[in-house]
């Protein structure tokens, strides 16, 4: 059994789930998030006021101000193979108000792995199926020369959640064609 709640922020309404315990919070999903239903843990039952949920609140809120609360404040356990997870850490060490490349995470994890190299297109996967959206930040993730392809809510989110953080959008721009708009 999961728990969830939900949380109106300013990108729309956000669904947090949690596991039985109410230790860690295994989800955050925007309303029309890609692989939602992929991601989203089995049977979940409302329930609002549970530490880790008034922690994750409390870290929104602050998120929303342009605080950049500390990713380290919650405790995280998203469901994923060893592979995505070690992608999601890599993703909680981007600083908030900068953007990596997929290719720069890829030479990161081939690094880990003692490999020469790792296919941008696997590390996209992993980054497009994060089951905790904006805390785990995915939406720093850009692709080569400041494309900015491939966020599973959409790339207007994308760009809305840069912009918060202060990102330098001058030299970005949105693909006019391809499967990952």
């Amino acid at each position: 059994m999961y728990y969830a709640t939900t949380y109106a922020s300013p990108i729309g309404p956000l669904t947090l789930a949690c596991d039985s315990g109410g230790e860690a919070l295994t989800g955050l999903f925007l309303e029309r998030q890609k692989y939602r239903a992929e991601t989203m843990p089995g049977a979940m039952a409302q329930k609002d006021d549970l530490p880790i949920f008034n922690a994750a609140k409390k870290w929104l809120d602050a998120y929303f101000a342009r605080k950049n609360p500390a990713i380290s404040e919650l405790a995280l356990d998203p469901a994923g193979g060893e592979f995505r997870r070690a992608v999601w850490r890599l993703l909680c060490e981007i600083p908030y108000g900068h953007v990596r490349t997929y290719g720069d995470i890829a030479k990161s994890i081939a690094a880990q792995l003692h490999k020469t190299s790792m296919s941008s297109q696997a590390v996209g996967g992993a980054v497009g199926h994060n089951p905790i959206s904006i805390i785990i930040p995915c939406h720093r993730v850009v692709g080569a020369n400041g494309n900015l392809t491939g966020y599973a809510s959409g790339i207007g989110i994308k760009i809305k959640l840069l912009h918060l953080e202060g990102v330098d959008m001058s030299k970005m721009f949105v693909p006019t064609k391809g499967k990952a708009l």
